[in-house]
């Protein structure tokens, strides 16, 4: 519960005084029951740093600040100077965003659709109407939380996962369940496991691909199992594909709408990774339902959008200068730096004999690593571990813990290769001190 005290003052009264007491405003009480967030555990690692060593970060997934992964300049940095300029953005965007700006978002999507399209399949048609830009995904997120939250109903979230999923369930009084990603299958899912968890109360399940926090790209068949629990259980899927496109490996892509003629699916998107702008905070929710069974949650994310802003108009504008296939191949280096970057960091671990990769990532920017606490002296969790390496080699990580997975810690590696490879070492020494010698045990 908030925290609600009685403080007492003192008030004169006819030349004496009174006690009194005066109560402190509360707020929401759920705000307090929220799960840690990812930022705020790495504000508190940062504290704890080694003064004497330059902080190398493997948590926040921002590779922006490292001007290798731009480039230069992006080419479309002007249009955004452009839109900027005219006073055409000065005034309110449409609730439901700038019709040139959805447009482009349900061309590109649908483009996307196509080129992954099997021979059986007809690919679902984005249209405009489809498309409510958000300010950013994490306002998506919120949003489609809300507008399908129940009374006594739940969602199924995977773990390891996104924790702004839990925090955003817990706002909207909607219960949590947890479906396992398996490292030992490349991260995906058990089906059974997925079906054992929902009852007739269940409102959706929510699919990360590519995945955030393991760097998993699922397979199509395994979204295709995922699309007939979906389809059994009347469900829609929410597909967070926030890094959809940043693929490597030799793996493919396949959007979860390839299966919207199953399950209806709400994608949810950005610019933020693919475009590498996550200052400009766009967003977008796609509502894709051949079937036309989500005419109730289409009309409830409008009245919701009538009540709260988008992103800038500015923004907007400069959305369909962003998606044109005149960027592609700035986003093609960006994947190729990004899986040379994997490769840096994978190399580096396979030398800490206490840290285990199951499988190496095949998109966004994120791996999960097994943390071996038994064989580190004073280090009984992975908050331990963080905590620990960060005051003696100041490098950051987050806690497994925070998503799901304890005893496992996420790391980053959108980072140039010199600081990859500093880092590791750095994890190198750090382990060889604490590592518990067989005279020990």
């Amino acid at each position: 519960m908030a925290p609600i005290s009685q403080v007492s003052t003192e008030e004169k009264n006819n030349g004496g005084t009174t006690a009194t007491k005066t109560k402190m405003i509360g707020c929401n009480p759920v705000l307090w029951e929220v799960k840690s967030s990812i930022r705020g555990v790495m504000d508190e690692l940062q504290a704890l740093s080694n003064t004497e060593k330059t902080v190398i970060s493997l948590g926040t997934g921002d590779p922006t600040a490292y001007p290798q992964f731009l480039g230069g300049r992006p080419p479309f940095i002007d249009s955004l100077s452009s839109a900027f300029t005219s006073s055409l953005t000065d005034s309110y965007a449409p609730s439901f965003g700038l019709p040139p700006a959805r447009r482009a978002v349900a061309e590109h999507l649908t483009k996307v659709l196509k080129l992954c399209a099997r021979s059986e399949v007809v690919p679902f048609h984005v249209s405009d109407s489809d498309v409510f830009l958000t300010s950013g995904a994490t306002q998506a997120i919120h949003l489609v939380i809300t507008i399908l939250s129940s009374a006594g109903g739940n969602i199924l979230l995977p773990r390891p996962g996104f924790p702004l999923y839990d925090s955003a369930c817990d706002l909207a009084g909607v219960r949590r369940r947890y479906y396992d990603l398996l490292p030992s299958r490349r991260w995906e899912a058990d089906p059974t496991h997925i079906r054992s968890l929902a009852d007739d109360r269940t409102l959706a399940i929510v699919v990360i691909n590519p995945n955030n926090p393991s760097g998993a790209t699922f397979s199509a068949h395994h979204l295709f199992q995922i699309a007939e629990i979906a389809r059994d259980l009347n469900i829609p899927i929410i597909a967070d594909e926030v890094y959809g496109g940043m693929v490597f490996g030799g793996v493919s892509f396949v959007p979860m709408a390839s299966f919207a003629h199953l399950a209806p699916v709400i994608t949810i998107g950005s610019l933020a990774k693919r475009w590498m702008v996550p200052g400009w905070r766009l967003g977008w929710l796609v509502i894709c339902d051949p079937q036309g069974t989500l005419q109730r949650v289409r009309e409830a994310t409008e009245i919701l959008m009538n009540l709260y802003s988008g992103p800038a108009s500015a923004i907007q504008a400069a959305v369909p200068t962003v998606l044109s296939d005149a960027n592609e191949k700035f986003h093609e280096n960006v994947v190729m730096l990004l899986e040379l970057c994997a490769e840096t960091l994978c190399r580096g671990l396979e030398k800490i004999e206490v840290l285990r990769c199951y499988c190496r990532p095949q998109g966004s920017m994120f791996m999960m690593v097994e943390v071996d606490t038994t064989r580190l002296l004073g280090i009984e969790s992975d908050m331990d571990f963080a905590k620990e390496l960060m005051k003696e080699e100041s490098v950051l990580v987050v806690p497994g813990s925070i998503l799901g997975l304890k005893n496992w810690v996420r790391l980053f590696f959108g980072l140039p290769a010199g600081l990859l490879n500093d880092a590791c070492d750095r994890m190198i020494s750090f382990c060889k001190r604490r590592m518990i010698n067989s005279w020990q045990v």
